[in-house]
């Protein structure tokens, strides 16, 4: 087994900005609350609606594999993993080989490697809680948006409603990359912002072909911490890497 040997954490950190509505799903225990059709993910305690950690990688790795062609159509696998290459007798190509170094393979996987991406769920900020807090929102930090489903062959209409975190709603995201001996830190780093850049031009949760999800990524902070700090227990310092305009 390969040995791993840790060299530094990167902290990416800033805001996730919605420049549209966004519609995450949540639990359909609350649909008896006001009747609507798709609730919306909020945190138990707070009653807060945020950004699970789990969409936004899921659908930054979703984005590359489309971007450099090994996404597969496998419904019980729908996550690229080198194995299918190798028993389809092909050899894995490299792009698929570091999606699966940054993101990480499911557990049945013959290929095992710790993946270097943690993201944490992104929380909403606090100046976007007193905004929402003071506006007559259809439900707490949230809207309503009725949609019409017209039926193609009676032309019946079926109507539905969708809650959704209001367009101009911030959140705070924050992504560690973790580097070990060996591993090629820049390429990586570059394939992070790539993925959020991808994010940025496509849609975040549901609904997105019709107008939802839209966002807008702004890096605030870039720092690191090596084996020196954490011996040292300082504060991390700042990662020498240029952010790229897009997502300033």
């Amino acid at each position: 087994m390969k040995e791993i040997k840790f060299v530094k954490k990167v902290f990416i950190k800033g805001k996730i900005k919605c420049l549209t509505g966004l519609h995450i799903g949540g639990s359909d225990q609350a649909l008896s609350i006001g009747g609507v059709d798709n609730v919306v993910l909020r945190d138990p305690i707070t009653n807060l609606p945020y950004i699970p950690g789990s969409s936004i990688k899921g659908k930054m790795r979703s984005l590359l594999e489309k971007f450099y062609g090994v996404a597969d159509d496998d419904e019980k696998h729908p996550v690229y993993t080198p194995d299918k290459d190798t028993k389809r007798g092909k050899e894995p190509p490299k792009e698929g080989m570091r999606l699966c170094q940054i993101f990480g393979v499911p557990a049945e996987s013959e290929f095992s490697e710790p993946p270097r991406l943690i993201v944490r769920d992104a929380f909403m900020t606090e100046e976007t809680k007193n905004i929402l807090e003071k506006l007559e929102t259809d439900f707490p930090y949230s809207e309503v948006k009725t949609e019409v489903v017209i039926n193609r062959v009676t032309s019946h209409a079926n109507p539905r409603q969708m809650e959704r975190i209001p367009a101009g709603s911030e959140f705070n995201f924050q992504f560690i990359v973790n580097i070990f001996e060996g591993d090629k830190e820049d390429e990586i780093i570059e394939e992070i912002f790539k993925a959020m850049k991808l994010l940025q031009d496509d849609y975040l949760g549901g609904s997105g072909t019709r107008g939802y999800g839209r966002i807008k990524f702004s890096i605030d902070e870039l720092t690191y911490r090596d084996v020196d700090i954490y011996n040292q227990m300082a504060k991390e310092k700042e990662y020498e890497k240029e952010i790229p305009e897009e997502l300033k």
